[in-house]
């Protein structure tokens, strides 16, 4: 199981990988990471920031 760490305005998160079901531009430079059994969680970064976060992790 392999962590990736995911920053926000109101603090970090800690997902897991294998979890993230999708990703979606949002407003102010944000993006909204979906999560599997879970509701989406606002994310710091654009999309390709924040999908380069998660593949390297």
């Amino acid at each position: 199981m392999k962590f990736v760490e995911l920053t926000s305005r109101g603090g970090n998160y800690l997902v897991v990988t294998e979890n993230v079901a999708w990703l979606r531009a949002d407003e102010n430079g944000q993006t909204k990471v979906g999560i599997v059994g879970s509701t989406a969680l606002l994310v710091q970064g654009s999309i390709h920031e924040v999908a380069a976060t998660i593949l390297a992790g």
